[in-house]
């Protein structure tokens, strides 16, 4: 006989590891040093969320030039930054919430601190591209996986943040005091 049903009880485990996730893509993202933007035609010119480095033409150089001069790089790396340490801040609640104890009534103080490093990230993902297309006129540029892991942390943000406002109404299910309700089942 097979039967397939939910165990929330497991929810008390994986939730906090897809935040743990979400924190690695958010790092990955801001530490990328290879760029989130890339010239596609001459491979002379590149920008991650701090510096862009072009290419000197006379041998194999590269010149750094930062991007904080700019008063929207800056804004961006602030929200990313403010959206990472709010993330942190949430994974450690919800560690506290859900492994060590049940603590239903922390769930939905966690979401909103998920919708609001969202909110966070898409602000600083959409400017980032749109003033970088402003400051750079030749050429076609490529954004890469450093950028896209900004987006896989959005992405996993609200997902959980979904999660952790359902969750507090299945009490009974996450404490393991419901019997299983199964989705389906041959006999």
């Amino acid at each position: 006989m097979f039967r397939c049903g939910i165990a929330y009880p497991r929810c008390r485990w994986i939730v906090p590891l897809l935040l743990l996730f979400a924190i690695i893509f958010y790092i990955i993202a801001i530490a990328a040093e290879s760029g989130w933007v890339k010239d596609e035609d001459t491979k002379s010119h590149y920008a991650n969320m701090w510096n862009q480095y072009r290419r000197v033409w006379k041998g194999d150089k590269w010149v750094e030039m930062s991007l904080m001069e700019y008063s929207w790089a800056q804004a961006v790396a602030a929200l990313m930054i403010i959206g990472l340490l709010i993330l942190i801040i949430a994974f450690i609640i919800s560690c506290v919430a859900l492994c060590c104890t049940l603590n239903i009534t922390l769930l939905p103080f966690i979401g909103v601190l998920l919708i609001i490093v969202v909110i966070l990230q898409v602000i600083a993902l959409i400017i980032y591209p749109c003033k970088f297309n402003e400051l750079i006129f030749e050429g076609n540029y490529y954004y890469t996986w450093a950028y896209g892991f900004g987006w896989g942390a959005t992405i996993l943000s609200i997902g959980c943040a979904i999660l952790f406002c359902c969750l507090p109404r299945y009490e009974d299910e996450l404490t393991g005091l419901a019997k299983t309700k199964y989705l389906y089942s041959s006999a």
